[in-house]
């Protein structure tokens, strides 16, 4: 009788846990449900509303004003356009959830009915169409989404909600901004921090993940080829920097191919070249600008002596003097790769998997793109850090591109655009779960169990 009543016991307990769970995912999913028309309309305005790096003057207020109606303690102009918002529920954790805000000089194509018209003038004066290429009017949506459906829910966490808008994530330097402008110090350290990415390789609803370097660091040099200019006919009189220019183009090809261990991924693009003013005359110099992307130091150090050297190599395989030998700089900090706390990953994992099931969660490869998100990591606090893929691609056009491989448009085309119902009701469900999970310990008593398991 006492065995048959032991378990009962361990079948109701193990029930209530499954209730609690089904009926904690099922008030996320009414939350959403609730909000999403709300937050389609912000997505929207946001979409049609564009504006470029350090001059979200526009897009921060509406953060700013939202992060106020839901109850933030908010601060405004942080590192330029940042904002940051503290909501205190009680002793606990501090979660940092944080959402980027600028658009991209690039002209929209999607036909969409709210597409952005929108040209403005750049920092130099320049004017350029804008327009949200790489989805940061839906991580805003998913972000206030994520706040509000967590505020709803309150009585189920105890902690503290960072909230923080960042400005200028495209050119690597909002997340810097703000830390300098002392975000830590001025609100509070948070105890980990998640965001999202959207991703135009994944269907809308799934989510990727990787427990380690998710993105790339990124480092940039420019190379300025000097020669003897003349006259475009005789150019035995000249020394060509076109010519030599282009003998480096080709042998940088070399470097990832042959100077660089194979299992050790890097990039080396040159985007830029720029010389001359006629087509009959041979100019003086040309420059070039690179990007460098890697995910070990020792991999930089490898590519910056091979620039040297195959630069120096051209130039005096052309014959120039050595007071036109090509010039490499480098730019003075190189951006470290996005290294996820592969802990704090698989935390969050096991929460996105309990509420969208372990179909719609996907381990990814490391990308070699770049995100400023990884600085909030790389203080001297060491907060640990999470980013995710959130899938943008319509299920339906997914289906096709895998049929038939026909490309998908990428981050930064100015055709791409996400799948809004299905993206935010995965990313707000997912994130809220995950923050809840982080703020009732769940996650960390999850892992003290895997890590006893494994030491069995």
């Amino acid at each position: 009788m006492k065995a048959n009543l032991s378990i009962f016991l361990i079948i109701l307990g193990s029930t209530n846990i499954f209730c609690q769970k089904n009926n904690m995912n099922e008030l996320i999913f009414k939350s959403v449900s609730e909000i999403i028309g709300h937050y389609h309309k912000i997505y929207t305005d946001l979409h049609m509303n564009p504006e470029l790096s350090m001059m979200e003057k526009r897009t921060s207020a509406i953060m700013a004003d939202n992060l106020e109606k839901l109850g933030f303690e908010t601060t405004r102009g942080i590192g330029g356009h940042g904002v940051a918002g503290i909501f205190v529920n009680g002793n606990g954790k501090t979660v940092m959830l944080r959402t980027d805000m600028d658009a991209l000089p690039v002209k929209e194509t999607t036909g969409l009915p709210y597409a952005s018209t929108v040209v403005m003038k750049d920092m130099n004066g320049r004017e350029t169409p804008v327009m949200h290429a790489c989805g940061h009017d839906l991580h805003m949506s998913v972000w206030l989404g994520t706040l509000q459906t967590l505020i709803r829910m309150k009585d189920h966490w105890s902690g503290t909600l960072l909230a923080v808008a960042q400005p200028a994530e495209e050119g690597m330097r909002g997340a810097e901004a703000m830390l300098r402008d002392n975000l830590y110090s001025r609100l509070r350290v948070p105890d980990c921090a998640l965001c999202y990415h959207v991703s135009a390789d994944l269907p809308a609803g799934s989510i990727g993940y990787f427990p380690g370097p998710i993105f790339a660091g990124v480092s940039s040099a420019q190379i300025t080829v000097y020669g003897i200019g003349g006259h475009g006919a005789m150019p035995h009189n000249t020394i060509d920097p076109v010519v030599i220019a282009a003998r480096i183009i080709l042998d940088i090809q070399t470097i990832v191919s042959r100077e660089i261990n194979p299992v050790k991924p890097a990039v080396i693009t040159v985007g830029a070249i720029n010389g001359g003013t006629r087509a009959n005359v041979i100019p003086d110099e040309v420059k070039m600008l690179l990007t460098i992307r890697y995910f070990e130091e020792s991999v930089l150090n490898t590519i910056r002596e091979s620039l040297i050297n195959i630069t120096r190599g051209a130039g005096i395989a052309a014959g120039l003097p050595e007071d036109k030998m090509p010039l490499v700089t480098f730019s003075s900090e190189a951006d470290l790769p996005v290294s996820n706390d592969p802990q704090l990953v698989m935390n969050c994992v096991r929460s996105m998997s309990d509420i969208l099931g372990g179909k719609n969660l996907t381990e990814v490869e490391p990308a070699t793109v770049a995100e400023d998100f990884g600085k909030y990591g790389q203080t001297a606090e060491k907060v640990p850090i999470a980013l995710f893929w959130l899938g943008g691609v319509n299920r339906q056009k997914y289906d096709e591109h895998i049929a038939s491989a026909n490309p998908l448009p990428s981050l930064h085309n100015s055709s791409f655009a996400p799948d809004f119902e299905p993206a935010f009701t995965a990313g707000v469900a997912a994130m809220t779960k995950s923050v809840i999970d982080i703020l009732s310990n769940k996650a960390d008593s999850r892992q003290q169990k895997t890590d006893r398991y494994s030491e069995k």
